[in-house]
């Protein structure tokens, strides 16, 4: 039966990742499932998955069921991917298992709540946050309570490089052995430029990367139009003649101009035309609808919020209190985590994990109705 699983490596480009290159950092009993198809299986049956369901994308605190989540967004990387990944012959098992992953250690209410825990986890020692980051802590580290998800070096990897806030009008991949992924890994604790200049290891989490940005360019004009929160005849007339005007278009577009660019080469390339484009739409994203999708009032509500209920998970887990993040988390962790974590990682992992209703629950329990 293996074999017949591994029956489409027999069609993959030469600069696939085959099956067979698949590492682990631990060894497991083989099935019928290859590497990569299992990765898969392993990231969309973990907690952090399901938790994916209810965390903001771009609009916290809307009223409609139709506004993308993180859940919707990380399912259309993995389509946008594969598409790619299909017409390059490419292994789209390990770009599944990357593009579903990728975003597992984002925070509640998106991008805003990473930057503030970013600056929580500086003015507590405990380096810099970064979600990408958190996603190969979580399946590293945290899942299944505490002993990790043992997912492929490859996998992680794509997970760990696919920042999709930085766009490049050529991906290609960088060879590196488990010690040089993890002292990467290590390093963007450390850093802020060795996140930016993370290149992934495959083919594969190159497509993963340019997809993530491909994925959300266009659906957040029109999520932000669904809320009445943007005109779309306001993106300039020289980004609609290249990309087009819709979400459908702008992702037809952009696909086809790379799998054109990039067929049988061992590199993700876009033509100059639709990269400017691409990275005007962008910039226009970040004026028009990004630095506007929270009010002043909001962002230091939320600021507040962070800071509140972090002091006082903080306090909880030092006097070992009888709290949810001793009761629901820390209890059921291994002793090497409990004695090898500060207070505050303790707490920045127990934050980062939660679901934005869960993280108002925990925050009316402990903070405003105290």
């Amino acid at each position: 039966m293996n074999e017949v699983m591994l029956r489409h490596n027999s069609n993959l480009s030469k600069y696939a990742c085959k099956d067979s290159s698949a590492i682990r950092f631990k060894k497991i009993d083989e099935d019928m499932r290859t590497d990569f198809f299992r990765d898969v299986d392993k990231i969309i049956y973990s907690l952090s998955y399901i938790r994916y369901i209810d965390k903001t994308q771009v609009f916290s605190f809307k009223e409609n069921d139709h506004i993308s989540k993180r859940i919707t967004h990380v399912q259309m990387v993995a389509r946008i991917a594969r598409t790619i990944g299909r017409a390059l012959s490419l292994n789209e098992d390990l770009i599944e298992a990357a593009a579903l992953g990728h975003d597992l250690g984002h925070v509640p209410f998106g991008h805003l709540g990473e930057r503030i825990l970013n600056d929580i986890s500086l003015d507590n020692n405990e380096g810099y946050f970064n979600h990408n980051i958190q996603s190969v802590r979580l399946l590293m580290e945290l899942e299944h309570n505490g002993q990790g998800s043992n997912l492929c070096l490859q996998t992680l990897d794509a997970i760990m490089c696919h920042n999709g806030e930085i766009e490049l009008p050529i991906y290609e991949p960088r060879k590196k052995t488990k010690e040089e992924f993890l002292e990467e890994y290590h390093k963007s604790y450390e850093s802020k430029e060795v996140v930016t200049k993370l290149r992934p290891m495959t083919l594969e989490g190159c497509v993963v990367r340019i997809s993530d940005i491909i994925s959300y360019i266009g659906k957040d004009i029109e999520d932000a139009c669904m809320l009445k929160l943007f005109d779309k005849k306001k993106i300039p007339k020289e980004i609609t003649d290249v990309l087009g005007f819709t979400n459908s278009s702008i992702i037809n577009t952009i696909i086809t101009d790379i799998i054109n660019n990039s067929y049988d080469k061992p590199y993700i390339k876009m033509s100059d035309e639709v990269f400017k484009a691409l990275k005007s739409l962008k910039k226009f994203n970040y004026e028009n609808i990004y630095d506007k999708a929270n009010s002043k009032d909001n962002i230091e509500r939320i600021e507040l919020m962070f800071r509140q209920l972090f002091n006082k998970l903080k306090e909880d887990v030092i006097n070992k209190n009888d709290s949810n993040i001793n009761n629901a988390f820390l209890k059921n962790m291994p002793k090497s985590y409990i004695e090898n974590t500060t207070p505050a990682r303790k707490v920045i992992d127990y934050i980062a994990g939660m679901t934005d209703d869960y993280f108002i629950k925990e925050y009316n329990l402990y903070i405003k109705n105290k």
